[in-house]
């Protein structure tokens, strides 16, 4: 696939399923935004790596999702410099686990604000510029947790990532025809936020799922580089698992 020319914006891309939708982006010859809020170091060396590597232009630029002054300044930043953007993706995401006698309020806020409310100002401020173009694609990180693999002690990200679905086939049909919106569903991915797992626990997941292990985040960010492409063009309002046949 050939992204010449083409500019995309991921979120929460400096480690992670976001950075390797970034690489992988980059290896096809997209330019890319790598939007970081707190990984700075982990940002600035994704950034040297995809442009020499790969010769395409790259920058980094600090934005909390949650927070819509910064997510507006973050997308005029970008226009500023490429004069467009092609592709949105919106990864940022966080987790707060705990048992549900024990969850905080603030927390269950704070993943709404981040997982949900957050893709929806990026899509907002994004979409903008790509109604003005006539053309875009935005494609949302949702979960497997959203659909039939509940974990109640993350329920506030399960419920987060279920306003995500929501949300992707709301946002297809305000946009159509001109933008496409889709999701993609993980299930369970080698991922700094899931590096701290019981082993024993991971164990028994595997067994639930059909291949026996978990995704590598470049198996999650090759299914959005398709979307991205043109090979793709005719996929609209999908929600599409990548989670090895779990059950």
């Amino acid at each position: 696939m050939d992204f010449t020319g083409k500019v995309a914006l991921i979120t929460g891309a400096s480690i992670g399923i976001g950075a390797s939708i970034a690489y992988d982006l980059a290896s096809n010859k997209c330019n890319v935004v790598i939007n970081y809020n707190t990984s700075k170091k982990e940002a600035e060396h994704l950034k040297e790596e995809v442009m020499k590597k790969f010769g395409v232009k790259a920058i980094t630029i600090k934005c909390d999702v949650s927070k819509e002054k910064e997510v507006i300044k973050m997308v005029n930043e970008v226009i500023k410099e490429f004069g467009k953007i092609d592709i949105l993706v919106n990864n940022a995401g966080i987790a707060i686990d705990s048992l549900v006698e024990d969850k905080k309020v603030e927390d269950f806020r704070k993943i709404l604000d981040v997982n949900l409310i957050g893709t929806f100002i990026c899509s907002r401020e994004v979409a903008k510029h790509m109604m003005n173009q006539g053309y875009g694609k935005i494609i949302n990180i949702a979960s497997t947790n959203a659909i039939d693999t509940y974990y109640p002690c993350g329920l506030d990200y399960d419920a987060s990532k279920a306003g995500v679905i929501s949300l992707t086939h709301n946002l297809a049909e305000y946009y159509k025809p001109y933008i496409t919106v889709n999701a993609v569903a993980p299930g369970w991915v080698n991922t700094p936020m899931n590096k701290e797992l019981d082993k024993d626990f991971i164990k028994e997941e595997c067994k639930n799922i059909k291949l026996g292990r978990f995704a590598e985040p470049i198996e999650i960010a090759k299914v959005v580089t398709f979307l991205a492409s043109k090979n793709a063009n005719y996929i609209n309002d999908a929600i599409i698992r990548v989670d090895g046949g779990s059950r």
